[in-house]
């Protein structure tokens, strides 16, 4: 096997990685064009359903291409981590250097979370619970640093302890009894009824799982108005299995970074995505373990993985081997800034939603009907915060923690 352990040897940035992150973000900002109100304006097309579906995420168990946001970033910090890694050796930093640098990083990254969370209650106050995606990846960042400086074998060694163990902790935690009042954990009868799962599987349902029993203790800790009551089933220990994601990507960057032929990491890459889909949708269809990524579990870990390998297969053949980096730009100005298009994103929504419509006046937007307002109001937002970004590419202002 013909790969390279982190910091052999300093590591050239690869354009496609800042493309594929680049992606992710995007589809992330695209939630301001607000399929799903135009569906809904308009409950007769198809195309509309299937522009909602895969701008919304399903209510459990599947998977639409909005639910491979929060996958994709956290797939590539482990790919990235590997480049990181080499080039800070490269530069002479010291593995306590480095330490410090991992733990400033996580620690930043789960008070951001924690930031851009409290920004969407109201009224305004910070509010204690760690499923952003950005406190998910700092809880688990700790982990993949230390496996980032250990050689290949133990990122297998690591990512099927983290598979296996996670699997066992809810397959061995007891089934709640017909008693069990899911009203009083936030779940309806009728959701139970059109989505709740049965059987085996029934060990990962919503907000009844060892998971959720962690956050009713954990959560209701601190001071609180009222109880904590799960948000769509998300808990905070997703960052476990998450961190299996992530080594995912650390193995897809070491092979990045290998000396195979570009075609040969290409065909590793694609073969290593089939794999993800295949093992991961047979264990949900055989109920041996549902493909959620609300609780993030280990068959949802395989699936999205499957489809992170292909994107960054994609990426890498269009930028990095067809030199189509001209054409990646829109893309890449804002993969190199993905924590402040992240960070903007959230603020935007959160204090300035209006804002283009007190400006330039709220029937503006009725110009295409009313059906399509929130259409073309997002699209001008889309295009602002994009502007922003590229705006810092071209002046080669980059944040970075």
């Amino acid at each position: 096997m013909n790969t390279v352990a982190a910091g052999a040897r300093p590591a050239l940035r690869l354009a496609s990685i800042d493309a594929y992150r680049g992606l992710v973000m995007l589809l992330m900002m695209a939630e301001v064009l607000s399929f799903c109100a135009v569906s809904q304006a308009l409950p007769d097309s198809g195309f509309w359903k299937f522009l909602c579906h895969h701008q919304s995420h399903v209510k459990w168990v599947g998977c639409s291409l909005h639910d491979l946001i929060q996958p994709g970033f956290s797939f590539l910090v482990g790919v990235v981590l590997p480049f990181s890694i080499a080039n800070r050796r490269a530069r002479g930093a010291t593995l306590g250097g480095m330490a410090r640098h991992a733990a400033i990083r996580s620690l930043v990254l789960i008070l951001l979370g924690l930031a851009m969370a409290s920004l969407h209650v109201l009224p305004r106050r910070l509010d204690l619970h760690f499923s952003d995606t950005l406190a998910q990846i700092g809880l688990g960042y700790g982990i993949l640093f230390l496996l980032g400086l250990c050689q290949p074998r133990f990122w297998w060694i690591g990512l099927a302890v983290v598979l296996i163990g996670d699997w066992l902790f809810f397959a061995l935690y007891p089934l709640p009894g017909p008693d069990f009042n899911y009203t009083q954990v936030g779940v309806s009868q009728a959701w139970l009824a059109e989505y709740g799962l049965k059987g085996f599987a029934a060990h990962w349902q919503i907000n009844s799982n060892p998971a959720a029993a962690f956050d009713f203790w954990f959560l209701n800790l601190f001071p609180r108005e009222n109880p904590w009551v799960q948000h769509e089933g998300l808990t905070t220990l997703n960052f476990v299995p998450l961190v299996g994601t992530m080594i995912l990507g650390l193995i897809a960057g070491n092979v990045l970074r290998s000396d195979r032929h570009p075609w040969a990491k290409v065909q590793w890459l694609v073969l290593a995505g089939g794999a993800g889909l295949a093992s991961g949708w047979i264990l949900g269809a055989l109920g041996v373990c549902p493909v959620v990524k609300a609780i993030w579990t280990p068959s949802w870990v395989l699936f999205s993985g499957g489809w992170c390998f292909l994107f960054l297969a994609g990426a890498y053949i269009l930028v990095d081997i067809w030199g189509q980096r001209k054409l990646a730009i829109p893309l890449i100005a804002v993969g190199m800034n993905s924590i402040v298009a992240y960070c903007l994103t959230h603020v935007f929504q959160a204090f300035a939603f209006n804002s283009f419509r007190r400006v330039f006046g709220w029937e503006t937007f009725k110009s295409f009907g009313d059906a399509f307002e929130p259409l073309f109001y997002g699209a001008v937002v889309l295009v602002f915060l994009w502007l922003v970004l590229f705006v810092m590419y071209r002046l080669k202002i980059f944040v970075r923690i």
